[in-house]
């Protein structure tokens, strides 16, 4: 599957969670990230994204995309 993941995390804990997402995807831009990705390597990474961030002031969000028939850059 496809995925866009973007983070928005406090300025202490940027640099962990650029390589954590580094390990899995294609770094886009600031805090932005792309590329195809199994079930399990997702799974593995938002294990390893949970133990970065903090839950009250940090946000993850990804999108999932099945297909990218209908869609441009």
């Amino acid at each position: 599957m496809f995925v866009i993941l973007v983070y928005d995390v406090q300025e202490k804990r940027v640099a962990k969670a650029l390589k954590t997402c580094r390990k899995y995807l294609t770094w886009v831009q600031n805090s932005v990230f792309e590329g195809d990705i199994g079930e399990a390597n997702l799974k593995k990474l938002m294990i390893e994204m949970k133990k970065v961030i903090d839950i009250h002031s940090d946000s993850v969000i990804i999108y999932r995309f099945n297909s990218l028939n209908y869609s441009k850059r």
